[in-house]
Formats: structure tokens, C-alpha cells, sequence
């Protein structure tokens, strides 16, 4: 580690972005640890202005649900951005492809989600790239909304505008953005809704909402009951969703319709059973005729939709800066591998090795050793037609494409921790449902050689660093 400025330290780099990367700093005396975002502006000269705009929007907000913005140092060729460190690790990781997660659990996130977002546009900021690969969780496993890149203000005392800029991850950006100008907060609300079919279904429902795209035909001609994601959704979630993914912004549910929503108001059990579900709204008949008139579907996995990717219309967002606030990005930054030690920085102890891990999913021990491990690794990447390089003894850049024929690029990482072979799996590029699907099918084709037992441990806070 080096001296950064002084009682500060550089650690590990957490992620690399299209203009420079992010990297762990640690206080020496306290343990605080921030994360650090370094724009190199010899290399990137464009990027002072989107630099400043993110960093006046950003310091503006203040909320539990809102990665906290600490400072910003300009230098003439760098710029420092100084943010919250998020130690829990990503949504998307949460998500098991194709099957989401407990509805407790996604009811909880898009609820913070959901707070968070009524709490920016209380700002008159549109944050306008909504997806899990942007929503963190902290040691608590609170949901936090990072990356404020492509964040703007639409509304800006008492007057608002409409937005003209084209941009977003396409399969989370609303209909209106694709077309003409739009309002702000619909189409915020748009992608908080495909986030919330992800959490409860585990996949996306098209891969671009413009009638050229199959599924999404489907979905506004109402012949979606039998196509899923749909069809593993329950009365009052699928019911729900219809009311935000409504084509017309003008028609959607509003931050208020979503608060009201019997499903968005029901106290979810662990188990899956309600516990004091609310009466909705009298007064809101077409919702309770929508319940009543939808057919209750199984839960079962379906089959996958039959599309020629080849076909399908392709659009060109705006180029933007993409930092991956994805944390860590390399084996190293598994571990806060340093105790504050009257205030020298020393190994931790073996035994708390494992306690220090961040809890992250895409990870798995080997009864095998590492060339081995590597070896086998190799031939699955070769049976699955991946492009792959080994950047040294213990590191493997994967790249290939995801079912939407999008890049998909990760890293696996494989070393020796307490005498055992881990191997850990890190998205670089691409959606992060994609890549925990493709993580899966790997993981399959390891089965034999993988030690079973728990994979994740809660990572230790800044107080388990201090003296």
C-alpha cells in the first residue's frame, strides 16, 4: 500500500471504468475506508465536464438509500471523486437467473429502491440508469443507488423540463426514451419496474421495449399470460408490474400508486406466507379487477422464448462514462487483508481470513490444485466457444456474448487461500444477470472437483480494523 494523502492509503483497485478506476483508500488511525474514483484527463480531456456535472449532482443528496458522495480533489491531470464504500456487494448477485430471489427479499430492495428514487426526484434529479449492476448493498445489506454518470436535474425551482437525451441500458429503458422527449420520473419509474421483474423472476422481460422487439409486442397487445417471465408471477406482483410497465408515461403508476399497492404494503414472511395483508384501496377498481381477471400461473420454469437474435433491432444509446463500481475486481480485494495495529498495518490473523471475504455468490472452492484447477477451468471455457486470455499464473479475462447478443466480458481469479484453491468469478462488461448465468453453467461443468459448504462470509466492517 501507498501513502495517497497523508493518514490516507491506498489499498486495492475495486474497478476500472472506460476513463480510469476505482481504489480502496483506508485511513491509518480510524480504518475508515472510502472508495476512490481516479479520472485520468490526460487520457480522457472530454471527461472534466462529465466529471464536474456528476460530482454537483451527487453532492447534492443525502440518503440511506443513496451511495454517500464525501468530496472531490482536482489536480491537473486527475480528478479524485471520494465515495461511500460498499462492502456488501451487488444486487444482480442476489438474482439466481431465472429463478430471482425469495419475494420477501426483492419486496425489501425495491422498496429502498423505490425510497430512494422518490427521494432523488424529490431533488428534481433523474438518475436514468437504473439496473442491479448500479444498485449496491453496504455491510447491513441496505440497498444503495450508485453511479450518478448519466444523472441530470429536470426540475429545477418549481419548473420542470423534459429531457431530450437518449440513454440508458437498453433493456431497462423506458419506451418513451427510445422515441421523443420524455418525462423524467416515468421513465425512472420504468426501470425500477424491470428491476423488480428481474428480482422476482430472474430474468429480463425484453431486450429493448419498442414494438420491433417479440417480447415486448406481446406484452402491449396483452399475449404475454403464456410467455415468461410472466407466467412465474403471482396475481398481485404481476398485476403490479402491469401497472408500471403501462406504455403510456402518462398512464403509469406514479412513486405514490406504487407505495399504495397492496403488493408493495403486504408484510412478506421469509417462508413466502403474508402476514396482515392490507385491504387496498377501495376506490381502486381497476387494480382489483385486473387481479380478478388475471390467471394464476405455476411457478415452474418455462422454456425460453424462441427469438431470432439476428433479427432483432439493434439501438444505439450514447456513448457514456462507465465506471464499474462492482467491488472488488481482483482476488486481492477479497480481503481487507490490513488491521489497524497501533497504527501499523499487519497481516490479519489465519483465523479471520475467511471473515473478511465480501459476500458475493460467484465464488467456489476446489478439492483440486491450482494447475489443475486452471486446466479444467481451460476446457470448459473451450467447450462453451469462450475467447479467453490468462493474464498470469492465477487470472483468466473471459469474453463472449450473452443471450441478447451483447458483450459479455468477466474475470475468474484462482489462488490459494488457508491452504485450499478458490475460485472467484468477476463481471467486467455486460449485464450481471448474463454473467450469473453464465457463471452457473460453468460452475456445473466443475461440479465434481468443487468443495461443498458455505462460499460467502460478511466482510469486516471498518471497526473490525481498528486496534
Amino acid at each position: 500500500m501507498t501513502e495517497f494523502v497523508d493518514g490516507w492509503v491506498l489499498a486495492h483497485t475495486l474497478g476500472e471504468g472506460a476513463y480510469g478506476e476505482v481504489k480502496l483508500v483506508i485511513n491509518k488511525s480510524l480504518g475508515e475506508v472510502v472508495a476512490m474514483k481516479m479520472i485520468d484527463l490526460e487520457k480522457h480531456p472530454d471527461a472534466r465536464q462529465t466529471v464536474q456535472k456528476e460530482t454537483t449532482i451527487h453532492r447534492m443528496l443525502s440518503n440511506p438509500n443513496i451511495i454517500q458522495y464525501y468530496g472531490k480533489r482536482s489536480e491537473p491531470n486527475v480528478e479524485y471523486i471520494f465515495l461511500e464504500y460498499a462492502s456488501g456487494g451487488e444486487l444482480f448477485d442476489r438474482i439466481e437467473p431465472d429463478i430471482g430471489m425469495p419475494t420477501w427479499e426483492a419486496q425489501k430492495y425495491f422498496r429502498q429502491l423505490i425510497s430512494a428514487v422518490e427521494y432523488l426526484h424529490s431533488k428534481g434529479v433523474a438518475h436514468r440508469d437504473l439496473k442491479p449492476e448500479n444498485l449496491l448493498l453496504d455491510e447491513n445489506d441496505n440497498l444503495k443507488v450508485s453511479d450518478f454518470g448519466l444523472a441530470t436535474i429536470y426540475r429545477l425551482q418549481g419548473k420542470e423540463r423534459l429531457l431530450e437525451r437518449r440513454c440508458g441500458t437498453l433493456p431497462y429503458v423506458a419506451p418513451e426514451v427510445l422515441l421523443y422527449r420524455y418525462h423524467a420520473e416515468p421513465a425512472d419509474i420504468w426501470s425500477c419496474g424491470i428491476i423488480l421483474v428481474a428480482l422476482l423472476a430472474g430474468e429480463l422481460p425484453w431486450d429493448q421495449s419498442l414494438a420491433e422487439c417479440p417480447e415486448y409486442r406481446a406484452w402491449i397487445e396483452g399475449k404475454y399470460m403464456s410467455l415468461t417471465p410472466w407466467k412465474k408471477l403471482d396475481n398481485s406482483a404481476l398485476s403490479f408490474i402491469k401497472n408500471i410497465l403501462t406504455h403510456s408515461p402518462s398512464s403509469r403508476y406514479t412513486i405514490q400508486d406504487i407505495k399504495q399497492h397492496r403488493w408493495f404494503m403486504k408484510k412478506f414472511q421469509k417462508a413466502g406466507s403474508v402476514e396482515g395483508c392490507i385491504r387496498p384501496d377501495e376506490t381502486d377498481s381497476r387494480q382489483m379487477l385486473e387481479d380478478e381477471n388475471l390467471t394464476r400461473f405455476g411457478l415452474s420454469q418455462p422454456e425460453l422464448l424462441g427469438i431470432d437474435n439476428n433479427s432483432m433491432t439493434q439501438f444505439g444509446l450514447e456513448e457514456r462514462p462507465k465506471f464499474s463500481f462492482s467491488q472488488p475486481a481482483h482476488i486481492e480485494d477479497l480481503l481487507l487483508c490490513t488491521q489497524i495495529q497501533n497504527k501499523q498495518f499487519t497481516q490479519p490473523s489465519q483465523q479471520n481470513t475467511f471473515q473478511r471475504l465480501v459476500r458475493r455468490m460467484t465464488r467456489f472452492f476446489v478439492k483440486t490444485e491450482l494447475q489443475t484447477t486452471i486446466k479444467r477451468l481451460v476446457n470448459c471455457l473451450k467447450h462453451e466457444n469462450y475467447t479467453y486470455r490468462i493474464n498470469d499464473c492465477s487470472s483468466i479475462t473471459i469474453q463472449g456474448t450473452d443471450r441478447r447478443k451483447m458483450p459479455l466480458v468477466f474475470k475468474a481469479n484462482i489462488v490459494e487461500m488457508d491452504g485450499k484453491i478458490l475460485v472467484d468469478f468477476r463481471l467486467s462488461k455486460g449485464c450481471g444477470i448474463e454473467f450469473k448465468r453464465k457463471f452457473v453453467k460453468i460452475k456445473s461443468m466443475l461440479e465434481d472437483i468443487i468443495l461443498k459448504g458455505p462460499v460467502t462470509w460478511p466482510i469486516a466492517v471498518a471497526t473490525d480494523c481498528m486496534p
